[in-house]
This record gives structure tokens, sequence and C-alpha cells, in this order.
């Protein structure tokens, strides 16, 4: 990249545990994109696996951020979201994609809401069904099954067969009008797929990594940072979903058999193969 581009990641900072910003930040940041954040809200740790966690909102706060940045004249080239705090932070952050983002700009949502069949600690289908408006706002949506579910108020259930899978992605680009990536086929024996909608034509694409039996807090964010540097470096919408796949297959390669590592995966022990990983699709 000839000209510095400048992303903007909205989420939630966890101090500790490998999710959201402490994760979006230094995998976007290795791609050589300028990183800016905006946090929803302050967790001493993430909400999986751990107990009496503290929470500090932050939705009164994104107003006056965005009225300062309008002051200074700050724009951004693409918009990344990822955990929510609250639906009245969804508003706001409409607003922040209306004056801040390039006209040109892109913008990526990944509703971080659910997983495994079931809302994230204080979300509910009112939640999801706000979080369906800002995805129409998204130039790329990235849901997992049980998030997929809830924005189509469809039901959830642990297999999904090829078809379904198919159908639910025919169904998501249809709702938003653009790219979907929606992850989680597991029709492949031995293989995780990720099924690419293209907003132009509707066509179909699905990419594959192996899949490994293991299951962390945090996978998620890793994929949709990598996801999102791929694709501001110029890679297709399924190049850059191969090379979020296998990054984050790589990460949970290094977290296998450590027992005390249960919040989240080892993505520092591979970031430096980003650039080979960028280089093969």
């Amino acid at each position: 990249m000839s000209e510095t581009i400048k992303i903007l990641t909205i989420q939630d900072i966890s101090c500790y545990g490998q999710c959201s910003i402490t994760v979006a930040l230094p995998i976007v940041s290795a791609f050589g994109i300028e990183t800016a954040i905006l946090p929803s809200a302050v967790l001493s740790t993430h909400t999986a696996g751990f107990t009496d966690f503290t929470v500090r909102d932050l939705t009164e706060d994104l107003p006056e951020i965005r009225k300062h940045w309008e002051k200074e004249g700050i724009y951004f080239d693409a918009i990344y979201t990822g955990f929510i705090a609250s639906k009245e932070q969804l508003d706001y952050i409409k607003d922040i994609i209306d004056s801040r983002l390039k006209p040109d700009g892109l913008v990526f949502v990944d509703p971080a809401m659910a997983d495994n069949g079931e809302f994230y600690n204080g979300f509910d289908q009112e939640f999801a069904d706000k979080m369906g408006e800002l995805c129409k706002l998204g130039d790329y949506v990235l849901p997992n099954t049980t998030e997929a579910c809830y924005l189509l108020h469809k039901e959830w259930k642990e297999e999904f067969t090829r078809e379904e899978m198919l159908e639910m992605a025919d169904e998501l680009q249809a709702f938003t009008k653009r790219y979907v990536v929606l992850k989680g086929d597991t029709a492949e024996e031995g293989k995780l797929g990720m099924i690419v909608k293209n907003k132009q034509d509707s066509s179909t694409e699905i990419v594959y990594n192996d899949r490994i039996d293991y299951a962390s807090h945090g996978t998620g964010d890793v994929f949709a940072s990598s996801f999102v540097g791929s694709t501001m470096n110029g890679k297709s919408p399924a190049a850059a979903a191969k090379i979020a796949g296998e990054f984050t297959k790589m990460a949970i390669e290094k977290t296998v058999g450590d027992e005390d590592h249960k919040y989240g995966v080892k993505f520092e022990q591979v970031i430096l193969d980003l650039k080979e990983l960028l280089d093969s699709y």
C-alpha cells in the first residue's frame, strides 16, 4: 500500500482476554494499516469463563468523540464494528459511519452477539433486529451460524446441511444486499467452510480450512480482523476469507494442549506469518 490507510474499529476493550480491540488492534495493524479505536465498553475480562467481571458502558462517550473528530476533520477509509454494548450505541455508530467514513470507504460488520445457539450475556432478539439494520449499512457482513439465525429469525441447530447453509447465506445476502461471509459450514469432513456471497451478482464461493476440534473465545475476532486486513490489502472476499481462516487455524494450533489458556488463542505467536499468508492467496 503506497498511502496510509486508516481504519476505525468499534468494539469493547476486555482488559484481560484475547478478544475485541485487544485482538483487532494488533492484527489489523500487522497488515500495515493505521488502526484507530472507539471502545464501546471496558470490561475487566471478557464474559466467557469469568465471573464477577466489571463493565463500564461507554455509550454516552460515543457522540462526544464523534463531535471532536468532526472538529478535527478526522475521516476513515473503513469502519469495522465488533462487540457493541447496547441498542443505543447502534444508532450512534450509524451517525459515525455517516459523518466520519470517506465517500468511498468500506464498512465491515461482525455482528458479535451470539454463539453456540445462545445470545451473549445481555443481548436479545430486539438487539439482533437492531444489529440487522447495521448489517444493511455494511459492505461486508461476517456472522456465525447462531448470529445468522437470530438475524433471520430462524431456529439454530448444532449441525446444518450444506443445502441449509447455502439457503441461509442466500437469505442473508437478500436481507443485507451486501457481501456475506457465513462461517461454520461443517458439511465437508475434517474441514471448516465459509460461504461467501457476492453482492454484485449473488454468486457463491465456498472456501475451506482444516477443522480443529477445539473451542475458544475470541476466534471470531481473530477471523474478522484478519479478513478486514486482507480485504483492505486488495484481496477478494473469498481470498480474504481463506487467509482469515488459515490464520485463525494457525492460532488455534498454537493454543491446543495448553489447559491454562482458555481465554483466547495465541495469535501473537503466528502474527508474523500474516505477510506470507497475504502473499500466498
